[in-house]
């Protein structure tokens, strides 16, 4: 099958309220990335030096050398910058998930004594920064599991979230399959949780975020300030509690870094930022554990059958009486470019009807054809499609007069006559009173004219039939 796997849907125009604990308006996820320790340096078995997220201007890897400046501004983040922000949310009793490189907690005791003794959550960041866009599927997996393994050793326990960064295309879906993790952030598409069916395993994803993140002290375009990255807080927040005092509650992940927004001058934004949102009411402060313990008693998930992920029998048995007896369009429909963005009715009608509109003038006459008279013969016959009679019967034209029904049967034979094709209309979108005006108006029409607005009729009601159908 044709099948394309990015989802450019999620949850919809109509994403569910986040019902956060409290009724709060918005939930502020901080996260503090410990890296420290864990990036690439000949002392850690790697080739080169470090070159990512440091305020060294145009910093580049030093193959097989040690990089000092690169080092020590590492060093200040464990030795400095950690522990000023540490005491920054410990006294504003803001609760921190660390994203925690394995390999860096494991040479970082005293911290991961006060990141235990503060109550955080420590999540996994990989066993080791670094960059895993090439590194061949086996071993990341094999890191993966190492990771699990050393972090268990180091904190006490195993960590129950993940977020690698520079990962690969195959790291959701390694860390979905360990069955291990209450939740994972390898992701950037959303305000809200999310479900991601990964084989048989339902994981959680809790996206994170690289814009309201301190990386972008480090990197161009990029903040100069503190009170530049304060002002942007600022105004994710502003948009994000309107909008969860209109009922539709986010969540608003903040990054950090402890060599980054440890320094005095850019966290003194962030200060000014936690003095803001705290003045306002709603305002919940979790880590991300319990945002995923929230989401999956709250909005657990439910698995139902998607078109995008059935086979062609399957897919022509379920939607092939959409376009009235012509079943072709489905046939011809299952063969295009289907995704998670199909998934849902107006997808899938758009899939359906792009089938319908190229195909010839004869096989959309066809179409035309085989849609039945309404409160004709067949209808008094009771011989329509279970759609047609429950549309028929929405505008009582099951329940016509005598009157009524010999002024259906003069205009059905009328409009036959002159067109060459039934009186075609949504009678969903209409009533009784309104469908004998449109058929008396439209009988005029040239036949051209009649085929075109036939024709939307028809995607108008295969619309509403899918709409009985899908989300």
């Amino acid at each position: 099958m044709n099948r394309y796997p990015r989802d450019f849907r999620g949850h919809g125009p109509d994403a569910p309220d986040a019902k956060w604990p409290g009724g709060a308006r918005i939930a502020i996820s901080v996260v503090l990335n410990y890296e420290e320790g864990g990036e690439n340096n000949l002392l850690h078995g790697d080739a080169q030096s470090e070159a990512f997220l440091s305020d060294i201007a145009g910093a580049a890897p030093w193959p097989g050398m040690r990089h000092w400046n690169m080092e020590s501004i590492y060093d200040y983040g464990a030795r400095a910058g950690f522990w000023r922000l540490h005491r920054l949310f410990t006294e504003r009793d803001i609760p921190v998930t660390i994203y925690g490189v394995t390999s860096a907690l494991a040479r970082n005791p005293e911290q991961v004594a006060a990141m235990k003794a503060a109550g955080w959550e420590i999540a996994s960041h990989g066993l080791k920064w670094v960059d895993h866009r090439d590194m061949p599927e086996a071993e990341e997996a094999a890191q993966i599991g190492e990771s699990f393994r050393l972090h268990t050793e180091v904190v006490g326990s195993p960590p129950q979230g993940w977020y690698t960064g520079r990962c690969s295309m195959n790291t959701v879906r390694l860390t979905a399959q360990t069955h291990r993790l209450a939740w994972i952030s390898d992701t950037y598409d959303d305000d809200l949780p999310y479900w991601l069916e990964v084989g048989d395993h339902d994981q959680l994803v809790i996206p994170y975020t690289l814009e309201a993140n301190d990386m972008r002290f480090a990197t161009a375009p990029g903040y100069i300030t503190g009170e530049q990255f304060f002002q942007y807080l600022k105004d994710s927040f502003d948009t994000l509690y309107a909008e969860g005092q209109a009922g539709a509650a986010k969540m608003f992940s903040i990054g950090l870094h402890c060599r980054l927004i440890g320094r005095p001058g850019k966290i003194a934004g962030l200060k000014r930022f936690l003095d803001y949102a705290q003045g306002h009411e709603g305002v919940w402060f979790p880590r991300r554990i319990d945002i995923a313990e929230h989401w999956a008693k709250t909005h657990p998930h439910q698995r139902r059958e998607r078109p995008s992920q059935m086979d062609r029998d399957r897919f022509v048995a379920r939607f092939g009486s959409i376009f009235e007896h012509s079943p072709w369009i489905a046939e011809r429909a299952h063969s295009l470019e289907l995704g998670p963005a199909h998934d849902s009715a107006a997808g899938l009608h758009n899939a359906l009807a792009r089938m319908f509109r190229s195909a010839s003038p004869a096989e959309r006459l066809g179409v035309l054809q085989a849609h039945p008279d309404l409160a004709g013969k067949l209808a008094a016959a009771k011989r329509l499609t279970p759609e047609s009679t429950a549309e028929q019967s929405s505008a009582a034209l099951d329940a016509l007069t005598d009157d009524e029904r010999a002024q259906f049967e003069r205009l059905n034979a009328t409009y036959v006559a002159k067109h060459g094709f039934p009186f075609i209309i949504a009678v969903r979108d209409n009533t009784k009173a309104s469908i004998l005006a449109a058929f008396e108006a439209r009988i005029g029409n040239d036949t051209e004219t009649e085929f075109a607005t036939a024709c939307a009729q028809v995607e108008r009601i295969a619309e509403l039939r899918l709409k009985d159908l899908l989300p």
